[in-house]
């Protein structure tokens, strides 16, 4: 049982999502379990001429609805989905911060990361300044990309005056927000940590770039088959959009005020592979260690875990990479526990990839539901595990990790369990 102060232990009270599958933290949990696909053609500007045309795409969303409407055409796409996210995750959570003395304010944090912050004001800078000139471009383009700005805004929104980060890791950004949150709440800095990641970076310029470099899926004529993680016919990831934000709390301050708890984050553990700016070292061995550290300090035993969020990008190397280090950290036991991957349906959000990974785990341990990986059609002998095919599984989940690695081999992994005092 857990010995920790209560004080010291960091659980979860609060979800928001704006996500290609769904607005909403429930809609993206119901459409992930339905095995529902978010890629489709892109629609928000015209990809004609382009070797890669798909994506996973956030609709229907309107920032205004969340935000200041002269504040949001101030602001970058991924800013808006942190917002949106956000403000779900702290009204799930119950939590009124306008009550909030100084000094309980002091001891709230924000921690928004992103893989790229605004991109699309850089590009849209660039063209006001060469057809119009340097008088017409916007003086809130700097602030506008600022990859902080949307922990900054969400800062701002609520009144928050502890620490306000940003971590910029690629692909494992968000995944490290769990993990620096945790350990706010650990050394009895903060009460209540809103963490996640955003990214809104669905731009032509990366399109041509990711596809130039073979890492995205060209099956353009057959979209929501696309991202098809573990498989052997898998040739690339679908780039995604989207936010993910939850609220932690210290346990005593959640069950002090009678908050809804719905799982504990543990801890976690970070590495770096030290081997190529977009390739994973081949053996793994950065990614197993990060996984076997995340276990370790969070007193975890490797046949502890139920269900592994994968990072599970869909792209050749990563995914059999993923499956030899999964081997490497669990031994025997990686061919029992189950796994999958929600890129498979949302594409790779990449600096909110894995707040998207932490609700899956989240779900699964509140729910006893594992998301399927979809897609699933032609087995890789290279990747040999249990990914959970096509289908949803009902199963008891009390503990389950979550892996994100980034680009220039940046490695790491939270651990999630089901709450108990």
């Amino acid at each position: 049982m857990p010995t920790k102060d209560l004080a010291r232990r960091a659980v979860v009270t609060g979800l928001g999502a704006i996500t290609p599958i769904g607005i909403s933290a429930r809609s993206y949990w119901e459409s992930l379990i339905a095995g529902t696909s978010g890629v489709d053609t892109i629609s928000c500007w015209d990809p004609s001429g382009l070797d890669v045309r798909i994506a996973a795409e956030v609709k229907g969303f309107d920032p205004a609805a969340v935000m200041d409407r002269k504040m949001a055409r101030r602001m970058s796409r991924f800013v808006h989905f942190a917002m949106g996210a956000a403000t779900e995750a702290v009204e799930d959570a119950g939590i009124d911060f306008s009550t909030y003395t100084q000094e309980q304010r002091d001891r709230v944090a924000v921690i928004v990361n992103t893989g790229g912050g605004g991109v699309e004001q850089v590009i849209e800078g660039t063209r006001v300044l060469a057809e119009k000139g340097n008088g017409q471009v916007s003086p809130f383009a700097i602030p506008a990309l600022s990859g902080s700005m949307a922990a900054c805004q969400v800062s701002i929104k609520y009144g928050i005056t502890g620490p306000v980060m940003c971590q910029v890791a690629a692909c494992a950004s968000s995944v490290i927000a769990f993990i620096d949150g945790q350990r706010l709440i650990e050394a009895g800095e903060c009460d209540v940590v809103i963490v996640g990641g955003s990214e809104g970076n669905l731009v032509p310029i990366a399109f041509a770039a990711l596809g130039n470099m073979g890492a995205l899926s060209r099956r353009n004529d057959d979209p929501t088959r696309a991202s098809r993680p573990f498989d052997k016919d898998r040739d690339g990831f679908v780039f995604g959009e989207g936010a993910g934000v939850v609220v932690l709390e210290s346990a005593e301050h959640a069950l002090a005020r009678g908050a809804k708890i719905q799982c504990e984050v543990m801890g976690g553990a970070l590495t770096a592979d030290a081997f190529h700016i977009s390739a994973p070292e081949p053996t793994g061995r950065g990614a197993s260690t990060a996984m076997t550290k995340a276990l370790r300090r969070s007193d975890v035993a490797p046949d502890e875990v139920d269900y592994i969020v994968a990072h599970g990008t869909s792209t050749p190397l990563n995914d059999a990479t993923e499956t030899r280090a999964i081997k490497t950290a669990f031994g025997d036991y990686a061919y029992k526990v189950a796994i999958s991957s929600p890129k498979s349906m949302v594409g790779h959000l990449l600096g909110a990839a894995g707040a998207m990974s932490g609700l899956a785990a989240i779900g699964a341990i509140r729910e006893g539901v594992i998301p399927p990986t979809i897609n699933q059609e032609n087995p890789d002998p290279e990747c040999d595990l249990d990914y959970v095919p096509n289908v949803k599984r009902v199963k008891k989940v009390d503990t389950a990790i979550i892996n994100g690695f980034g680009f220039g081999g940046q490695n790491a992994v939270a651990v999630f369990r089901r709450f108990h005092i």
